[in-house]
């Protein structure tokens, strides 16, 4: 197939009637924003070897691309629209796996009711390249940003941190096989229902993508705080606790690792009660982990006030 032929034949279908992609038909979408809405863009790039395995599944790559993406959508507080979609092929036009990877997009626009606005595809790439643009909506002047912690407020995170990280282990072999912890490698959780609900009550937010320590960090750069955080209060599941308790150094792993896609955000303590029943409401556990300080540095510490230097983790582009 050439280009067109995938666009009339796979990729139209994750269009909607009505929508701004306009059937694909034309040479770019047309947006209306919602009334008394903010338009709220982000942009993910993956890369075959880097960020993926070249023998994972196409649907399998296509949902993690699109979730990601939809992740930072959720840090922002923002409801999600929909995206642009780029994808460079090494060799020629790749039909098999356009229709996999298709249906890895289908399943996850229908979860996250989002649609396709447009996008593009080119062929003789080094390696398979993909990219997502996603667009979301917010109250105007009410999106969560990293800049707005302030000493005295309390730290807090989503779910539970370091499965990813551990995840990544289990596929190169450098664990053993847990189907949980690979499956939330493969399949992170966008907490958009959370993010959106913490609006007016959050001071600034992001998401854990770059390892917990390393996106607290971000957070106090951004806001010129400190933060204390006890590591034994951050939520791990029970497949990384029992890794943990056979091999303590996996808790740095845990939490320096990234690819969480958990929210980690600062609140004011006169509305932690009310961060709780928000949390309730749309089922999603929050943990308190630590404290907000004057002063800059990420400072760890344990139930017996050990300090921990595990510097920021995370991946970093070269």
């Amino acid at each position: 197939m050439d280009e067109f032929e995938l666009i009339d034949s796979i990729f139209a279908r994750l269009t909607t009637p009505g929508s701004p992609s306009l059937g694909l038909t034309d040479d770019a979408a047309i947006l209306t924003p919602p009334a008394g809405q903010d338009l709220v863009f982000t942009k993910d790039m993956m890369v075959a070897g880097r960020h993926f395995f070249a023998t994972d599944p196409a649907d399998v790559i296509a949902s993690r691309l699109l979730r990601v993406n939809l992740s930072d959508l959720a840090a922002m507080g923002a409801y999600p629209l929909g995206y642009l979609l780029a994808i460079a092929y090494p060799g020629e036009l790749d039909e098999t796996f356009t229709r996999k990877f298709v249906e890895g997009l289908a399943r996850d626009q229908k979860a996250f009711n989002v649609a396709l606005y447009g996008g593009d595809t080119i062929s003789g790439a080094d390696r398979l390249t993909l990219s997502v643009t996603a667009i979301g909506s917010v109250p105007h002047g009410s999106a969560l940003r990293r800049n707005g912690a302030r000493a005295g407020d309390a730290i807090y995170v989503s779910g539970t941190i370091g499965d990813s990280a551990l995840g990544l282990l289990c596929l190169k072999d450098e664990l053993g096989w847990d189907d949980h912890l690979v499956a939330r490698y493969y399949t992170p959780e966008p907490r958009l229902n959370l993010g959106m609900s913490i609006q007016g009550i959050a001071t600034a937010a992001i998401d854990v993508s770059d390892g917990l320590v390393g996106d607290l960090g971000h957070i106090c750069r951004q806001s010129g705080v400190g933060a204390d955080v006890e590591i034994n209060q951050v939520p791990l599941s029970p497949e990384v606790q029992s890794y943990v308790d056979i091999n303590g150094r996996l808790l740095e792993n845990a939490l320096t690792g990234g690819d969480d896609y958990e929210l980690l955000f600062t609140v004011s303590p006169e509305f932690e009660a009310i961060l709780q029943e928000k949390a309730k409401q749309t089922g999603v556990p929050v943990t308190k982990i630590g404290v907000i300080r004057t002063g800059s540095g990420v400072q760890l510490s344990d139930r017996d006030g050990k300090l921990h230097d595990w510097g920021y983790g995370g991946y970093r582009h070269p």
